[in-house]
C-alpha cells in the first residue's frame, strides 16, 4: 500500500527484465524521501537518486538513474534502493518535444515521462533508452532501457 504522499501515476510497467532479471542497481536515496515502485530516477552526485520532477528534463537536464524496483517510504530508516537499468518498459510519453518514433533514443521529461531525445541530450547521461514503436501524443510506450 502506498502512502498518501506517494504518487504512482504513470509509473513504468515492466514488459520484461531480461537474464540480467533487470540489473538493478544499488542507489542511495535519502532517508526522507518516498519513491514508488516504476518511478523514473534522477541521478545525482555520489550515487544518490531522488523520483523524477515537473522540472526533470526541461530545465533541470537530468542523467538517469533507473527505475526504482520497490516502494521507498519516506522514514523507513532505509537509504538504499535497487534501481532497474536494463529492460522494456512501458513509459509515458510526454505531450510535448519532438516526434516520437521507433528508434529514437528518449529522455526524462518530467514526473514519470518521457519525451524524444535531442542532440544535447546526448551527453549529459539523459538517455533512458530506446523506442520501440510509434507513440501518439500522451500515450504508454515501449521502452528499452539503455543498459548501464
Amino acid at each position: 500500500i502506498l502512502s498518501s504522499n506517494m504518487a504512482a501515476t504513470d509509473t513504468a510497467v515492466i514488459i520484461e527484465l531480461g537474464p540480467n532479471g533487470g540489473k538493478p542497481v544499488r542507489r542511495t536515496v535519502a532517508n526522507g524521501t518516498s519513491i514508488s515502485k516504476g518511478t523514473l530516477c534522477v541521478l545525482s552526485g555520489n550515487n544518490q537518486v531522488y523520483a523524477s520532477s515537473a522540472t526533470t528534463g526541461g530545465i533541470e537536464v537530468a542523467a538517469f538513474g533507473g527505475i526504482a524496483s520497490a516502494d521507498k517510504l519516506a522514514n523507513d530508516g532505509s537509504t538504499n534502493l535497487a534501481c532497474y537499468t536494463e529492460g522494456v518498459f512501458d513509459l509515458k510519453y510526454a505531450s510535448a518535444g519532438a516526434l516520437l518514433v521507433t528508434g529514437a533514443q528518449v529522455v526524462m521529461s518530467g514526473v514519470n515521462l518521457i519525451r524524444a531525445a535531442v542532440e544535447a541530450d546526448t551527453v549529459t547521461g539523459a538517455i533512458v533508452g530506446t523506442a520501440e514503436e510509434d507513440p501518439s501524443l500522451s500515450e504508454v510506450v515501449r521502452v528499452r532501457l539503455k543498459g548501464y
